[in-house]
């Protein structure tokens, strides 16, 4: 994260990252380190006004998961439709 939020390219995925933020294209990053620092939220920060999606994959009980895999396809699909593609059998929530 810090390395994407300050331009410094030491490796293939924080150059392509560099490159989405450059392009203006979407860039979603799932940051899962907790507890945060202040130079976390910062860095999170810059990266969100460089137009970046700070997506932390923290998990919805709402669908009632049975197993890990529930729960990891729930965030999947979250970011599925982040991007732009939305998986058809998602689980949404649903008040009723």
């Amino acid at each position: 994260m810090s390395a994407i939020a300050t331009g410094v390219s030491s490796n293939l995925m924080v150059r392509a990252a560099d490159v989405m933020l450059k392009e203006r294209r979407r860039l979603i990053l799932l940051v899962r380190e907790t507890p945060l620092h202040l130079g976390h939220l910062r860095t999170m920060a810059a990266l969100t006004e460089m137009g970046a999606i700070i997506m932390p994959p923290v998990p919805g009980f709402y669908h009632n998961p049975k197993t890990v895999e529930d729960i990891v396809d729930h965030t999947l699909e979250r970011v599925l439709d982040l991007i732009g593609l939305p998986a058809p059998d998602a689980h949404r929530w649903n008040p009723e």
